[in-house]
């Protein structure tokens, strides 16, 4: 469905987090895991305080925020593994997420947080609060391509340069690994996200949600580093 403008007053959510002027609507839920420089990466791209932050291939923050995608030939800038999605309690999580709206460009959702209300699949009536870090040609309307270790590298895969996963990445390069135990052999940082996926998403499988942009939580700033002008996260 279209998204519906809301204008709103600020409110406190039951996540203790509030909502804005926002859009918000229904949409879907794919999964990845690249490795490659997020597009939110860029000056530019969004009035933002700072892009996000990407690492060098021994996953350290890079000071250089114009450094070329280490998905690309002579890249040196990838994915950080502080943008792994984590449990907060056994009904909320955050993350990050590659992103398209409708109506949107990336200058409307670039750093933007999204509350998550997933109705389908095993994480159904669990909401996921992601940062908008990434989008994609290949993605959809309303579309959440959500971040998490083993989750497939779709087109690109800097995934072998800067963690020598195999060639096509983790499992299939579309869906990622089939199983929580292909995570044991996962370099350290990743581990826990990768796990993420088999315990509290319960290894749903693309589910759908409800969604609406809500004030980014700091715990999840403080990671990526980027903050849309105008907004205070809590």
């Amino acid at each position: 469905m279209h998204l519906t403008l809301k204008t709103l007053a600020l409110v406190a959510l039951s996540t203790g987090i509030a909502s804005v002027n926002a859009v918000s609507g229904s949409g879907k839920t794919t999964r990845y895991w690249d490795c490659c420089k997020g597009s939110c990466g860029w000056s530019g791209k969004a009035a933002v305080n700072q892009p996000i932050k990407s690492c060098d291939k021994s996953d350290n923050p890079l000071a250089d925020m114009a450094a070329k995608n280490g998905c690309e030939s002579g890249g040196q800038a990838y994915m950080c593994s502080a943008q792994a999605p984590w449990a907060v309690s056994d009904t909320l999580a955050y993350g990050f997420s590659a992103v398209k709206l409708a109506g949107g460009t990336e200058s409307s959702w670039c750093c933007a947080c999204y509350k998550l209300t997933f109705t389908s699949g095993n994480a159904k009536g669990k909401q996921l609060i992601v940062q908008a870090t990434n989008t994609g040609g290949d993605l959809g309307n309303n579309h959440f391509d959500l971040a998490m270790p083993g989750g497939g590298v779709g087109i690109f895969n800097g995934c072998t340069n800067e963690w020598g996963a195999p060639s096509s990445g983790w499992g299939a390069q579309y869906g990622g690994i089939s199983s929580r135990t292909e995570c044991d052999s996962f370099p350290e940082k990743l581990k826990a996200g990768c796990y993420w996926r088999f315990d509290w998403f319960g290894n749903s499988d693309n589910p759908d949600v409800t969604f609406e942009e809500v004030t980014c939580p700091k715990a999840i700033t403080d990671k990526s580093g980027c903050i849309r002008n105008g907004q205070t996260p809590t």
